[in-house]
């Protein structure tokens, strides 16, 4: 591996969480929850984490421009320069563009880890070994990496990844040639790529130089480079309104990698989720011997089983359950939600019910 110097990490911080109303909504997403109930935001635990792998001042973190004030307060020690607010919410195709021209203004042989604020990353020292060798692999040779996890269930709220069998280096048998991208398949496809043995879930973690990312850009989304790689970085930032304002809503997913041929899939050592779900929490948090999550909130659960708790950190207030079995229950300072574990689809329902309830007793 080249001079670590090089190594940059670039975090994607823009997402809502709906998903995991009524404890996030607009003004407080999940990215700046402790969704996970570990002390720290899921942010403060990504930073963290990716610190110590580049250092601190090769970390910068893209989100819009009402969140730069919660990433500031979260993470107080980044300067100015490492906050790339988004005027407008264009998908990861812009924010990836963005933050590489941050970068390459202060490091033109910067090798970019790309990665979302909101990941559940379990046996760190694997994690590290498996981005150590990514970050080599990239540098050495002019491919994107992107990580892949093994699937242990047909989930479909993931994107999946079809390998080669071959390893794609005589010496790396985790290496694989990507043939497929498939983004969040139906529950009967899902259980056909585990069957086949042929997939990984695809972790959102992409590896490339800056080089490799600027020509993937020219050649498949070449408007977002023209826009956001080719100007000077006074010039981006003088008319960025404009910019996003023209510019195509697209994933890097969408946009580069199911289209380039230089993209290889490394299986990951380490424990994943993407925490997409209030099932998918529950899945990676720890249980009692009832099958219990509380993550957090004063809660006495009695005859109660298979059930995620999340309540405000509230002394003063304190909740039973009892008879509750396979249940979501989950509190914002002034909404309560108690729903079947299986039913999580109708929380986007709820969300929108209770909003039209709240719009119409203010007229």
């Amino acid at each position: 591996m080249k001079d670590n110097n090089h190594i940059w990490t670039v975090i994607m911080a823009g997402g809502l969480g709906s998903r995991f109303w009524p404890v996030t909504g607009a003004e407080s997403p999940k990215q700046f929850i402790d969704v996970m109930g570990t002390g720290r935001s899921m942010l403060q635990s990504t930073y963290r984490r990716y610190a110590q792998f580049c250092g601190e001042d090769h970390v910068v973190v893209v989100t819009g421009e009402t969140y730069v004030g919660r990433v500031r307060e979260q993470l107080p020690g980044l300067e100015d320069w490492q906050v790339v607010g988004e005027p407008l919410r264009r998908n990861t195709a812009p924010c990836v563009a963005y933050a590489a021209a941050v970068i390459a203004r202060r490091d033109p042989e910067a090798t970019l880890v790309v990665t979302p604020s909101d990941l559940a990353i379990f046996r760190e020292e694997n994690f590290f070994a498996d981005l150590r060798q990514a970050v080599a692999t990239v540098q050495e040779h002019d491919w994107i990496i992107t990580l892949g996890a093994q699937p242990t269930r047909p989930e479909t709220s993931y994107g999946y990844i079809q390998f080669r069998e071959q390893s794609s280096l005589p010496k790396s048998k985790n290496l694989h040639e990507v043939v497929t991208f498939t983004e969040k398949p139906p529950v009967e496809m899902a259980r056909q790529f585990i069957a086949s043995g042929e997939f990984f879930w695809n972790a959102g973690i992409f590896v490339w130089t800056l080089p490799v990312l600027r020509k993937a850009y020219e050649v498949f989304l070449p408007a977002i480079a023209e826009a956001f790689l080719r100007p000077s970085l006074e010039e981006l930032r003088g008319g960025l309104e404009e910019v996003y304002s023209q510019c195509e809503t697209i994933s890097v997913d969408n946009g580069i990698m199911e289209k380039a041929d230089n993209v290889h899939v490394l299986a990951a050592s380490f424990g994943w989720s993407d925490v997409e779900t209030w099932d998918s929490l529950y899945d990676v948090s720890p249980r009692d011997c009832d099958g219990n999550a509380v993550l957090s909130g004063n809660v006495f659960t009695y005859d109660t089983r298979d059930t995620l708790v999340v309540m405000p950190d509230d002394p003063t207030k304190t909740v039973v359950l009892e008879g509750l079995d396979g249940y979501i229950v989950a509190a914002s300072d002034d909404t309560l939600m108690v729903c079947r574990r299986k039913n999580e689809e109708q929380i986007f329902r709820f969300a929108n019910d209770v909003e039209l309830k709240r719009l119409i007793d203010k007229k």
